[in-house]
């Protein structure tokens, strides 16, 4: 089969397209930002990409269009279609489908699925999964948002019945405005948290739980789902309607638990001591995300003890807390060393635990926190608000204000001198130039590139870097 995937270089349809090529399937695709890292890894596997979407890419005959949920019927200024390709798609007739629909029916039909749902951590703890079952033999496949250390690709087939999913509850394309994660028939669901987020597309956090029981939905009455019992918007989830096996963690009553510190603590189970888990990853939300993993992991036959095991050794994703650079101050050889962190954190929640786990590691030591608000969340200004809470751990915060349409002075009123905002890259490069002091931790948060933020902090900051 030939498909042509529009929107290709997105983390998910990439995924897909290595995922479709693996499987022996002929794979092109377009894009309107056909660069690397994604451009590269994808010409790797053999899979031709076109830059735009525009019409001549119908003489491509492919058996079918698969459509990224980037792809609109959105007409440009001058009242001309923004996607050409789509428009003599529909007018042909031909055949197309979503990308999480494409994935239904050609990859995860048959399988045991093992989705993770939720507003955060749904990266880290996929990428845990998938690395506990493989630690344990079941040579799982999986479709990650992100890329996980412990395999360096972001997507495989896998060789065993089980295959694990990153659950999005974004929509599905323009002419499916379902959840992704509805697609997946999961046999095992992570309802990891929820909170309200994707307000572009969102009315409020009841629409977002509506979707989330659509998942539960889905799942069979010999299937799991694995639930935080700390998240008040998950047992108004659950108060829909469960018709599964449900395992609950983190709060004092649920069925896993923790003892400990997020580094270094004890597992619990029907509060018997069943493990423990010492490893490098620092926050109390990384110690839930575990508890997750267990649990869903139990489904399959994976013993605690296996799984603690395998978490001992797992080494994150990149941008999860990535140290990028490390090294002292230009001129001040001898002093401590200052570190920069990429992260993808852009919720305030997320941006909060964030700081917070580094807080644990680095006690004392002073905290940088540079961010861009850039989601479309973020940029609508529906949590500006949350800001300040956001970042009560970090000694100063330095705000990318680009492209705002709301004042994130104002927003950062209340934080008084600790806060700075800036228009451009290159000011909030001079702002963190002028505050840095020996042995800072300099953590960037976006979710986005960050206009290439880190380099440039290294590159003007640190000793032995290029000028």
């Amino acid at each position: 089969m030939h498909i042509h995937i529009l929107g290709i270089c997105g983390t998910f349809m990439g995924g897909l397209a290595a995922l479709a090529r693996e499987a022996g399937h002929r794979v092109t695709g377009c894009d309107a930002g056909v660069y690397p890292p994604m451009s590269d890894q994808l010409r790797a596997l053999g899979i031709e990409l076109i830059e735009g979407f525009g019409a001549e890419q119908m003489a491509l005959k492919p058996d079918v269009f698969v459509i990224g949920n980037v792809v609109s019927r959105a007409r440009l200024a001058d009242g001309s279609p923004k996607f050409p390709l789509m428009e003599t798609i529909l007018d042909s007739g031909a055949r197309y489908t979503s990308g999480p629909q494409w994935l239904a029916e050609n990859v995860l039909q048959g399988r045991h699925v093992l989705a993770v749902a939720g507003t955060h951590g749904k990266t880290t703890t996929t990428s845990m999964l998938a690395w506990v079952l493989e630690q344990a033999g079941l040579q799982p496949g999986f479709l990650v948002g992100g890329v996980p250390q412990n395999f360096g690709v972001s997507a495989r087939l896998g060789q065993g019945d089980c295959f694990v999913i990153e659950a999005d509850e974004y929509d599905t394309a323009f002419f499916d405005k379902r959840s992704k994660f509805v697609h997946y028939r999961p046999r095992t669901a992570v309802l990891n948290n929820l909170e309200f987020d994707h307000a572009d597309i969102f009315d409020n956090l009841r629409a977002i739980e509506r979707q989330f029981h659509h998942l539960v939905r889905t799942v069979p009455s010999q299937g799991r789902v694995v639930v935080n019992g700390l998240e008040e918007s998950l047992q108004r989830v659950l108060g829909m309607g469960c018709w599964s096996g449900l395992r609950s963690f983190g709060a004092t009553d649920s069925d896993w638990q923790t003892h400990g510190e997020p580094h270094d603590f004890a597992v619990l189970h029907q509060h018997q001591p069943v493990a423990h888990v010492r490893w490098e990853l620092t926050g109390v939300h990384n110690q839930l995300n575990a508890l997750a993993t267990m649990a869903a992991a139990d489904h399959v036959g994976v013993s605690p003890e296996q799984a603690a095991a395998a978490l001992s050794r797992f080494e994150s994703v990149k941008r999860r807390m990535e140290v990028v650079a490390q090294g002292v101050l230009k001129g001040q050889t001898g002093s401590p060393a200052v570190t920069i962190y990429d992260d993808f954190a852009h919720h305030p929640t997320a941006i909060r635990t964030t700081i917070n786990g580094l807080r644990r590691r680095v006690g004392s030591g002073r905290i940088l926190a540079i961010f861009e608000p850039r989601s479309n969340t973020m940029k609508l200004g529906t949590m500006k608000a949350q800001l300040p809470w956001s970042l009560e751990e970090a000694d100063l915060a330095f705000c990318h204000s680009g492209g705002l349409d709301w004042n994130a002075h104002e927003a950062l009123h209340s934080m008084g001198e600790r806060a700075q905002v800036a228009p451009t890259i290159a000011a909030l490069l001079e702002q963190v130039a002028h505050a840095v002091r020996p042995g800072d931790h300099l953590l960037c948060m976006s979710n986005g590139g960050f206009g290439g933020i880190h380099g440039l902090l290294r590159n003007t900051l640190l000793e032995g870097a290029p000028a």
